[in-house]
């Protein structure tokens, strides 16, 4: 037995709207041979009738009534389903899944994802917020559509993420008030092993880069004193707000502190004098995709938007060291 079609659906609806087969063929433009076979195939294969033959006229059965209720469901259901994806395709409707790390998503994507829906606000955007190595990770499997992250990407899945960087910040030394460096216009290399440190947990890209920066300083996290290791950016800053230690953590996340002057950011010096070229750490946002993975209308629109309002890299204004950026 044949499978009902849509088409057969149509034209029975179409009979008994008119409850006449001749009238029914003139509105779908077909013949009247075709409708009267669409009508019959479906009473043969499903053993019923659907309409009573009376003289020159008929009337829908019993049976017909059910179908004629349910076959229009059914079409209108098909016509939404049509509807939503020619919308998805024009970018009306549909999920963008993200994936950012934590200071990017907090302080940096907000913007971005307002801009976004404003263009197309029929779009659910979901964003999932992690440290750099989780948003690796579920971007390389298919979680994300798009990630972003601050921090260096595993040589284990750069074979399968393709990377380009949409913006960047520095990362700046910061202490609390009560901390012996907040009087001081600059502290030196040396300085940095005579305090406490409160440090991002492994895996974060903030982390990843201070730690860069001092290797590239020649200095090792070993040499430092770390007393507090915390998985959020926030608990960093308001145990360092407090006076207790002091921490490497993005500018946009303690630009409001700084204003205020209950944070004080610190520059750092390659001279024990001080006299030498302040040192600075830029980091670059990057935005990762699967190399192979199909990329939705969504995930390519997020992506030209990234595209269109990515901010220049930073440039220090007084430089010796800047971290090597990461092209795709």
């Amino acid at each position: 037995m044949a499978a009902m079609t849509l088409d057969q659906l149509r034209i029975f609806l179409a009979v008994a709207e008119h409850l006449h087969f001749t009238r029914a063929a003139e509105a779908l433009y077909i013949t009247q041979p075709a409708v009267s076979a669409a009508v019959q195939s479906l009473e043969e294969g499903y053993g019923v009738k659907l309409f009573h033959r009376i003289g020159r006229h008929i009337e829908i059965t019993e049976a017909g009534k059910l179908l004629e209720v349910e076959a229009q469901k059914i079409l209108d259901q098909v016509a939404l389903t049509e509807r939503g994806l020619r919308e998805l395709n024009g970018l009306q409707r549909g999920e963008l899944k993200l994936g950012s790390s934590l200071t990017i998503g907090n302080y940096w994507l907000p913007k971005k994802i307002s801009q976004f829906k404003i263009r197309h606000p029929g779009v659910s955007v979901n964003c999932t917020l992690a440290n750099t190595e989780d948003i690796c990770a579920g971007t390389a499997t298919g979680l994300f559509d798009l990630g972003l992250v601050e921090g260096e990407v595993k040589p284990s899945l750069k074979k399968c993420l393709e990377e380009e960087i949409v913006g960047s910040d520095r990362l700046q030394i910061v202490v609390g008030q009560s901390h012996p460096w907040f009087e001081r216009a600059e502290i030196s290399l040396t300085d940095l092993t005579e305090t406490a440190w409160v440090m991002r947990e492994p895996g974060s890209g903030t982390q990843q880069r201070f730690e860069e920066a001092l290797q590239n300083w020649g200095v090792t996290t070993a040499e430092l004193n770390v007393i507090l290791v915390f998985n959020s950016g926030e608990m960093v800053k308001a145990v360092v707000e407090s006076g207790v230690g002091a921490a490497a953590i993005s500018e946009l996340m303690v630009k409001k502190e700084i204003q205020l002057g209950t944070l004080r950011s610190i520059p750092v010096t390659n001279s024990s004098n001080g006299s030498g070229p302040t040192l600075e750490i830029v980091r670059p946002f990057l935005k990762l995709k699967h190399r192979d993975r199909f990329q939705t209308r969504l995930a390519r629109a997020f992506e030209q938007m990234l595209a269109g309002n990515s901010l220049p890299d930073l440039i220090p204004r007084r430089a010796e060291l800047i971290l090597p950026t990461h092209k795709s």
